[in-house]
């Protein structure tokens, strides 16, 4: 039974070195196919028999079995020999056959990839490792031809730095390809593999050079070069890039500034849909994203213009969707900051343009959801007239703040009051929405009910969002003793136990928010209510070229076309006169149809423009992502710098606005000037 189940084993492994490849890169690519970015836990470039220089196979031969065309996978006397030297503490011997070592590499690098433990098994010194590896080995003989088993170990060798198989460190060590190696470049790569750390040539060009040359010798006593070639070889430098490898980034980290945040979303968003991390570094995939890489480049520009990407404490990000019926595709995510570990350099390693990064908000762009709300229950039509008041003490609201009078009960009533005194007393929902009092969507929350507002919020596209807990924008607690830790943002500001008729700041947007998600709400209206998850891909294929199945949430109709419409209308006068943004849409000669709305958060420490046109949607979002309670300072563009409370003077209509039109101005560019759709009566008037 136990040797069955061995030989079993051994069968299996060696099929598995037959047919099944090793680790490959996956390469990420924008919508028009050009590579972006590349993921690997191994760089390896696949190379056939063929595509290796017959230099490159003898030096190896040479060095490591030079009876490799004569034996059957194993030298039985030599394998013997070195077994109970090694067990019984001699010097260490190898003795193993190319076949052999194939075998080893394979457990090492492929089988047990990650696994130490599995690593240690393989390579430990017993005979009861060395008969098992021998076993394989001659199983394998059976199944493969010479140059397959050559290849094969030529491919998935390692030699340093990531760098594993032949095709890899041609590229890497010379700049070339593994089928026009030369006899000093075979023999420096074919001496590494027997220990490639030490001898790393740029780290211990005295050793790498006298390895080359023992396998130039090797290669000598084999018949595979004249001596005084070798001696002539031997005088020669090393021949190596300088400087280090010429490899690809092997993470989002190191990809181009303007594409790291694309791409983390991209093995994000992959990750969220069930794709495992691991095979995602090693399938050999191609990932075709949505990704506009001219667009990315001019909204990178745009961000950095408005705010420099070494300003402390100050995230400026872009985040741009395409609307659509069937689907929502993210065409650009960019920050000031550069994606990566060096806060000093200016970048910053957390998901800015998309992830719910944003602890103090969105500001009154949250207005959106109330409006939308306030639309599906008619209680107001998009030309109605809504009051107004400068000061309103909520009579249903509680938790306000120490200026609000208290309950007879006890309990401190909401309070707000707008941002500037005196002014009309009354006005349209959409006057309303460009010129955003607070009071007003207040009072339309009493009205619909925090459920309905919450619930509108998260069916427009803030789906990640108010999953999180009002806190920190992280996973919530249950188990926390506070509820803005426990709860997600739908629970808190809803009704609950706390708040029976749920927190009306709500609509002032004063809680962790995603950029990508706000452009996705705006891309959902221009969509006619139809939400789509903002997707960054558009395929995936396989290392075998067949497509690989992305499963994506479906689109759903969210709210009725006709009410996305008249919303869509009633968000078309921020860049009106006497609008939020009509300063910063003027100053940048906007002349298309838009929907549009600013928000700026109580302390001026955040502030947001969402935006869309018929074609794009976008939403630009300035924060402080360090230490986020604080404010902010607009000095005009490249002069916006973090300050303390009540020195701010930041608002939606300023840096956000200016981002927005800097960037959507040229990327529109050539594009028809599409109309926005007509209200639809039913939500248009109904008083």
């Amino acid at each position: 039974m136990v040797a069955n189940q061995a030989s079993d084993t051994v069968d299996s492994m060696s099929t598995d070195l037959a047919e099944e490849p090793p680790p490959l890169i996956t390469t990420l690519t924008d919508r028009d196919g050009k590579p972006i970015a590349t993921l690997y836990d191994q760089y390896r470039i696949p190379t056939a028999p063929d595509e290796i220089s017959e230099a490159m196979k003898w030096a190896m031969i040479s060095v490591e079995d030079r009876r490799f065309y004569d034996h059957h996978g194993v030298d039985w006397k030599g394998t013997l020999r070195a077994a109970i030297t090694n067990t019984s503490g001699g010097d260490t011997q190898g003795a193993s056959t190319l076949t052999q070592q194939y075998v080893k590499n394979y457990l090492i690098n492929v089988t047990h990839r990650g696994d130490t433990l599995g690593q240690q098994k393989a390579q430990e010194v017993s005979i009861a490792r060395k008969l098992k590896e021998a076993q394989i080995a001659i199983q394998l003989e059976t199944k493969m031809t010479k140059e397959e088993i050559l290849t094969g170990y030529l491919n998935v060798v390692e030699f340093s730095r990531q760098i594993y198989g032949v095709g890899a460190a041609a590229r890497a060590y010379f700049n070339t390809e593994a089928s026009k190696l030369t006899v000093p470049q075979a023999a420096l790569l074919a001496g590494m593999v027997n220990n490639p750390a030490v001898l790393d040539p740029w780290n211990n060009p005295e050793g790498a050079k006298k390895r080359r040359n023992f396998v130039l010798d090797k290669m000598v006593e084999n018949r595979k070069l004249d001596p005084e070639d070798a001696e002539r070889i031997k005088e020669e430098p090393l021949g190596v890039l300088p400087g280090g490898p010429n490899k690809p980034a092997s993470t989002c980290i190191s990809a181009k500034p303007a594409y790291g945040f694309f791409c983390q979303y991209v093995e994000d968003y992959l990750i969220d849909l069930g794709m495992d991390k691991d095979d995602l570094y090693t399938g050999g995939y191609t990932i075709r994203t949505t990704m506009d890489s001219k667009a990315t480049e001019v909204a990178k520009d745009a961000v950095e213009k408005e705010v420099s990407k070494t300003e402390p404490n100050v995230a400026n990000t872009l985040s741009l969707v395409k609307p659509g019926k069937d689907r929502h595709e993210v065409v650009a995510l960019v920050a000031n900051k550069d994606y990566g570990t060096d806060k000093e350099a200016g970048q910053a390693s957390q998901g800015l343009p998309y992830d719910v990064f944003n602890v103090t908000g969105a500001g009154s762009s949250y207005k959106i959801f109330t409006a939308a709300a306030t639309l599906e229950q008619r209680k107001y039509g998009i030309f109605d007239t809504v009051p107004v008041p400068n000061f309103h003490v909520s009579p249903v609201f509680n938790w306000g703040g120490e200026h609000c009078p208290t309950r007879p009960s006890g309990i401190r009533t909401y309070c707000v009051k707008n941002a500037s005194d005196g002014g009309d007393t009354s006005m349209s929902l959409q006057d309303a929405l460009a010129k955003s009092p607070n009071t007003t969507f207040v009072i339309l929350e009493e009205e619909v009910g925090m459920k309905a507002v919450v619930e509108m919020a998260s069916k427009l596209g803030l789906r990640k969002t108010m999953a999180s807990r009002p806190a920190d924008g992280n996973v919530p607690d249950p188990d926390h003793e506070r509820p803005e830790y426990s709860m997600n943002q739908i629970e808190f500001y809803g009704p609950n136990e706390l708040a029976p008729q749920g927190r009306g700041m709500f609509t002032l947007g004063a809680s962790p928010v995603s950029g990508l998600e706000m452009a996705n709400v705006a891309a959902t209206i221009m969509s006619g209510g139809v939400w789509c998850p903002p997707t960054p891909i558009l395929e995936v294929i396989n290392r075998g070229g067949k497509e690989f199945p992305v499963k994506d949430k479906p689109c759903e109709q969210v709210v009725p076309e006709g009410l996305a419409n008249t919303l869509a209308v009633g968000l078309s006068k921020d860049t009106a006169p006497g609008g939020t943004a009509y300063n910063a849409a003027s100053s940048a000669g906007w002349d298309r149809p838009m929907i549009g709305k600013t928000g700026t958060t109580q302390f001026q420490g955040s502030a947001t423009f969402v935006g869309a046109t018929p074609q794009l949607a976008g939403a630009a979002m300035i924060f402080r992502p360090d230490l986020p309670h604080g404010g902010l300072v607009d000095g005009g563009p490249g002069n916006v710098h973090a300050t303390s409370y009540g020195n701010s003077n930041m608002f939606g209509g300023k840096t956000p606005a200016r981002t927005w039109f800097r960037a959507m101005k040229p990327i529109m560019e050539g594009l028809p000037k599409k109309p926005l759709p007509e209200p639809d009566p039913h939500y248009a008037k109904v008083r």
